[in-house]
């Protein structure tokens, strides 16, 4: 059992754990108000109906985009001592999950001002069918976006986890599962994008990053695994890792 953090990264772990639980609660409740109304067979008609539901899940994904870009920065002066080639392309890998989150944000946007217009124009006007096409291909890239999204997350959780496997920040069984987890996420996209491929395969990295989330704000980080903790300046300002020397090894030769 691992001591709890007391290094100043303390609260950095807090913060990285609560925006997981925001990023996870932000994606859930979006799907809950969007499906029902995409699905739809009007969906147009569907979607004008219950505009303010579909804004408000585009806001929702807002806030999930924003935190999986917040939690990559606040880890990179982490993960970086061990390996920062690795964790830069982590933060770039999540910002560029961030991207295909906004893709949806303005297709489920554009979609209500298309369904406004469809409904007051009345399903017989001659710009019906014109709104319908666009309709259908603002449902299409949408579509296209939710698969496209696990796979670039599974791209940064399998760098995100190698590192915290080999720095043993968190217990090495909980950055297993989480290889595990975002593998099976990545594969899901994958099957998704041709067509097949079950949502069952994202509940292991869902319930996985929740007990990650729990591990972070109670817990913290280890940095005893290999002798090298994070100090601070007599100023009380964090500084650079610092590498713990032994007791007893000067002088050793």
């Amino acid at each position: 059992m691992t001591s709890p953090d007391r290094s100043p990264y303390r609260t950095t772990a807090i913060v990285v754990g609560v925006l997981y639980i925001i990023a996870t609660a932000a994606s859930l409740l979006s799907t809950a108000l969007t499906s029902g109304a995409l699905d739809a067979p009007d969906y147009l008609t569907a979607i004008a109906a219950h505009g303010d539901r579909v804004v408000t899940g585009a806001l929702l994904l807002i806030a999930g985009g924003l935190s999986v870009v917040l939690i990559a920065a606040l880890l990179f002066p982490v993960l970086k001592r061990y390996g920062e080639g690795i964790a830069l392309a982590y933060v770039g890998v999540r910002i560029l999950e961030a991207v295909t989150l906004v893709v949806s944000v303005v297709s489920l946007l554009l979609l209500v001002s298309v369904a406004r217009d469809y409904v007051r124009g009345g399903a017989g006007a001659p710009a019906a069918a014109h709104l319908s096409s666009l309709g259908s291909l603002l449902q299409a890239l949408n579509d296209w976006s939710f698969p496209l999204n696990p796979v670039v997350f599974g791209l940064g959780g399998l760098l995100l986890y190698f590192l915290l496997y080999r720095s043993r920040l968190v217990p090495r069984w909980l950055s297993i599962w989480g290889l595990a987890g975002v593998a099976m996420v990545f594969a899901f996209g994958l099957l998704r994008m041709y067509g097949s491929g079950t949502l069952a395969l994202a509940l292991p990295i869902g319930v996985q990053e929740m007990v990650l989330a729990g591990w972070l704000i109670v817990r913290g980080f280890d940095f005893s695994a290999d002798g090298i903790e994070p100090v601070r300046t007599d100023a009380g300002r964090d500084s650079a890792l610092a590498v713990r020397v032994p007791s007893g090894a000067v002088g050793r030769g």
